[in-house]
């Protein structure tokens, strides 16, 4: 699992050796900083292409975010396909949290689902919810889930 810049340069270090050196560079120069990460997929033939971010928003200050990439070609519905984004999302999370509570920064989990109930994803809304609010996350759905629903939506191809 290779990580990556925006710019598509590939992260050398464990990426949560990256992020702790991008927390203390951001402190240094005297940010206030918010981690929010998603994961948004696209399904392109026989494909399934997943993004997962980790957005680093520094308070008045925009932002910058380390992307993973993958790819599957296991069939799933629209539930299963947005609880693994989810679980993706909650993977990376749960892999730096004691980081970011080591650092005092604060953490979202942000789900591409949709909070009204007319759109396909919202059959998955209440389980997403329960899963990342179960593990101690803060959670996010759109229009307020911007790491998955921009941020990440623009790494899926």
């Amino acid at each position: 699992m290779i990580w990556k810049k925006f710019n598509g340069e590939s992260v050398t270090l464990p990426i949560i050796e990256e992020v702790e050196q991008a927390i203390i560079r951001e402190s240094e120069k005297g940010h206030k900083l918010k981690v929010c990460i998603g994961t948004d997929s696209q399904v392109k033939g026989h494909t399934l292409n997943l993004a997962t971010v980790i957005v680093l928003i520094r308070e008045h200050h925009g932002g910058f975010m380390y992307i993973l990439q993958e790819k599957s070609t296991k069939k799933m519905s629209i539930k299963e396909r947005m609880l693994l984004e989810v679980q993706r999302s909650i993977e990376t999370a749960y892999s730096i949290c004691d980081l970011l509570d080591l650092y005092d920064v604060d953490l979202e989990v942000h789900a591409d689902i949709n909070t009204n109930p007319i759109f396909k994803s919202n059959q998955a809304l209440n389980d997403a919810m329960g899963y990342i609010l179960s593990m101690g996350f803060i959670f996010k759905a759109k229009p307020e889930a911007f790491a998955s629903s921009a941020c990440a939506d623009r790494m899926v191809h």
